[in-house]
């Protein structure tokens, strides 16, 4: 038994013909390896983004409500030990650098071998003291660091997805007997900065002959209908060259045979807005179903269930319990997730009632399938809110109080009992600064308005979400204090009443 995940960051949902026959996207392999898989349509993320949903995926329960971008925890029960513990060699190739950089420690260390890939974005790889040329013009963002990574990718084989995918291929042929191995492949790309040849951008018809813009800043969109045609041809140009580095990874399952026998996953973490809702990026904004409603396709060894469309609800937290099921290992009882093996093989219809989702720090988010509904702190102060953590990084540094004194240690949180500090999060978190600002409580209907343009004034469907997101909330083990940040009454999901703390 075999199993391999490929986790493609940024890989927008509504970009595959798989969910949306009418995109201009080409990933011809990414449809190819649908056909021999059940497609999940109703697949959410849990905490965002990059390394709260690989917490998350790891672990088999949402990190959202505690703490948010740092490292694995000293009290987390992860796959990779778990595969370790039942005898699976697991191995992990990337280029996703946050794994490598302050706020992505113990991710990879338990994986029993990795492979690194350089020079994604701000990794530290190609070393000058001489400060590279930049741009003499530019919309969105430069960086330094970047320009000298990409002074080394003069053709396709030298972006670091190409490596990875090679990678992946030559481990599969070097190990092509061997059993019981789980492998993760994971490109950053499709994640900006949206670089990739030119024959690709040539395939989507692109003239934009402005200033180079490959890099948008996360926020509304400030730029013309030419400029912004020009990303998403940049963003649609690089998904194609990463499902052509994919459909080499399906070509090697082919010449092996290991379709018989092995698992295949294809998921991502997250989306990103090109211009929809008016805005670019991620993270500052609502978090709108473009960001959240992920693809997800299953290949079961021998081809079961190819072809089947399943509309049961959900979320990255089930990766993990379907591996250890696959594997026949027994699910921890930290796992909030459920096997997706349940879903398959027709055992069970339905692993949850409502899935919630979200940034640390910032707005709660639930859907049943049928419906969203965003929920903002009650609050403008967005108090009382703590972030939770034994392993005191953030995003490329360190998570510090303004006054130690404020900072305290001790068993807080409800899923375990090892002492953890607790920090003070003022605002919208350490992580996100000004990201509260615009923000607004909203409901959709998304079977009428799957593009959430009309907003719902029904107060008895808000309630109902309410009970829904306050039930999901106990679940998930959410620190008390953050139903008083959002202004719930935790007692609404058991009684049925209304959700609105008095």
């Amino acid at each position: 038994m075999k199993a391999i995940v490929v986790l493609i960051d940024t890989l927008n949902r509504h970009s595959l013909s798989v969910y949306n026959p009418d995109t201009r996207v080409l990933a011809p392999n990414i449809e190819r390896f649908a056909r021999r898989s059940a497609v999940f349509g109703n697949h959410w993320a849990g905490s965002l983004p990059c390394m709260p949903a690989r917490r998350d995926i790891f672990t088999g329960r949402l990190g959202f409500l505690e703490r948010g971008w740092g490292g694995m925890e000293p009290f987390d029960v992860t796959l990779q030990e778990r595969l370790t513990q039942g005898g699976v060699f697991s191995h992990l190739v990337t280029d996703h650098y946050h794994y490598f950089a302050t706020g992505g420690e113990n991710y990879v260390q338990p994986f029993t071998t990795w492979e690194f890939h350089r020079g994604q974005e701000f990794d530290p790889w190609v070393s000058t003291v001489k400060p590279p040329d930049m741009p003499a013009s530019h919309k969105g963002r430069v960086n330094a660091q970047y320009e000298r990574n990409r002074s080394l990718l003069a053709s396709e084989e030298q972006y670091p997805t190409a490596r990875t995918f090679q990678s992946a291929c030559d481990w599969l042929e070097a190990n092509r007997d061997a059993d019981r191995f789980f492998l993760m492949v994971e490109p950053f790309d499709p994640h900006e900065p949206f670089d990739c040849p030119q024959e690709y951008l040539d395939l989507y018809g692109d003239t934009y002959d402005g200033p180079r813009y490959n890099w948008p800043n996360y926020g509304a969109n400030p730029e013309e209908e030419e400029a912004t045609a020009h990303l998403r041809n940049r963003y649609a140009g690089l998904l194609t060259m990463v499902d052509r580095r994919f459909g080499k990874l399906l070509d090697t399952l082919d010449r092996l045979q290991m379709w018989d026998d092995t698992l295949v996953v294809l998921t991502t973490d997250h989306g990103f807005l090109l211009g929809e809702h008016d805005m670019l990026g991620k993270n500052v904004m609502n978090v709108y179903n473009e960001l959240a409603h992920l693809p997800l396709l299953v290949h079961l060894p021998g081809g079961a269930g190819a072809g089947r469309r399943i509309d049961a609800l959900t979320q990255n937290i089930d990766l993990m319990p379907t591996l250890l099921d696959f594997f026949g290992l027994p699910v921890p009882a930290s796992v909030r997730g459920g096997s997706l093996l349940a879903l398959l093989n027709g055992q069970q219809d339905r692993l949850r009632g409502a899935a919630i989702y979200g940034y640390f720090g910032l707005d709660v988010n639930v859907t049943d399938g049928a419906f969203t509904y965003f929920r903002t702190p009650a609050r403008s102060d967005n108090q009382p809110c703590y972030l939770y953590t034994a392993m005191p990084t953030a995003f490329r540094r360190s998570v510090r109080a303004e006054r130690p004194e404020d900072v305290a240690c001790g068993a807080f949180l409800a899923g375990t009992d090892y002492p953890v500090l607790r920090f003070p999060a003022g605002g919208a978190g350490p992580e996100l600064g000004h990201a509260l600002l615009g923000r607004k409580t909203q409901l959709f209907d998304i079977r009428a308005d799957y593009l959430q343009r009309r907003p719902l004034d029904d107060d008895a469907l808000e309630a109902r979400m309410i009970r829904l997101m306050v039930g999901a909330m106990q679940e998930a083990q959410a620190p008390a204090e953050q139903f008083a940040r959002l202004g719930l009454d935790p007692a609404c999901a058991a009684d049925g009443s209304g959700g609105e703390a008095p």
